[in-house]
């Protein structure tokens, strides 16, 4: 194509003029009273906007499925690892249910946000009805397929935590600390249902250390996206404006410090410390357990703690803390 044309040498100056009587021309021609058709959805780009919309990059967290197995050793079995898988699927489901409805819920809003726009459902390329339909049939059979292939009490975790996450959307995320405290136990029933599904015992202090693991990580977020939007309007989240920097800092000091403790309390302990290993590894961890929690705490105050896989992810030190905290706790679980 010439620089000062278009593709069939039409000078560009002549060219726009044209475009702009035939854009005239086309609005005289249209029948008044109806307007112009939005974005439509397309068979081909149906499957991709669900994908989309089921959020794959989020998958990441329901790794935390093999969290409980992991701690007590249960890791090393098929049956255990096909489990987990399933888990994991069942898990994915769930979560991609929640997403479905919320994006289907919040399309008119999202259509004049400046980035939510661009979803989706919001977009045009997903209707709304496919959303809710998709998402909630996802909703239903994710528990009756746990029921069937795991245990009851997976089944019903996994039914909690779509009750727990659609009542989020449509109302607790408006309220001041419940918020927090229902993203921080969605983390903590994806750490305990591996646990469930092999019929592990949780320990308490398992469900401490990731409970407070977690709302450090979920409490940091908002701190880093109220610093951000300091001074701004139109936050991101509407209750955002109504927790002060202050407090957010509190609450993943806090969480910080009680799930650096609980670790500690695990790892000292006398049941199940491994005598026959060549290393206290189990109380060695600590170490780049503290050096980790150290770390995540420097992105925190700086403002930049986002979503936590991307914050480990970004940052190569912490991601190198993290592969020798698993290399001991590993060592620790097969008691080398």
């Amino acid at each position: 194509m010439d620089a000062g044309g278009v593709g069939d040498g039409t000078p560009l100056v002549h060219a726009s003029a044209q475009g702009r009587q035939g854009s005239a021309a086309a609005l005289l021609d249209r029948p008044r009273g109806k307007s112009v058709p939005g974005p439509r959805a397309t068979t081909v780009g149906l499957p991709a906007g669900l994908l989309k919309t089921a959020r794959p990059r989020q998958w990441v967290k329901n790794v935390l499925v093999v969290a409980a197995p992991a701690a007590a050793g249960g890791l090393f079995s098929w049956h255990a690892a096909a489990q987990l898988a399933l888990v994991f699927l069942l898990f994915t489901a769930a979560a991609s249910a929640v997403y479905l409805i919320n994006d289907a819920r919040d399309a008119e809003a999202d259509r004049a946000h400046p980035v939510k726009r661009n979803r989706p459902v919001a977009a045009g390329h997903v209707p709304v009805v496919v959303a809710y339909a998709v998402g909630g049939g996802l909703a239903v059979l994710t528990p009756l397929v746990a029921a069937t292939l795991c245990n009851p009490m997976t089944a019903a975790l996994l039914a909690a935590y779509v009750g727990m996450q659609l009542a989020y959307c449509i109302s607790l995320k408006h309220v001041l600390v419940v918020d927090l405290v229902v993203v921080t136990t969605g983390f903590l029933m994806r750490a305990a249902i591996g646990g469930l599904a092999l019929g592990i015992p949780l320990s308490r202090w398992f469900l401490i250390t990731t409970g407070f693991g977690a709302l450090f990580m979920v409490s940091a977020k908002r701190y880093s996206e109220a610093v951000q939007m300091a001074g701004k309007a139109g936050a991101t989240r509407a209750l955002l404006s109504e927790y002060t920097t202050g407090y957010l800092r509190f609450v993943w000091q806090l969480a910080a410090g009680v799930a650096v403790l609980a670790y500690c309390l695990w790892a000292m302990e006398e049941g199940g410390v491994a005598r026959t290993s060549l290393l206290p590894w189990r109380q060695l961890s600590m170490v780049p357990f503290i050096l980790a929690v150290l770390r995540y705490a420097v992105f925190a105050d700086r403002g930049t703690a986002g979503e936590p896989e991307d914050v480990v992810l970004r940052d190569r030190a912490l991601a190198v803390i993290g592969l020798a905290w698993v290399a001991m706790y590993g060592l620790a679980v097969a008691n080398w």
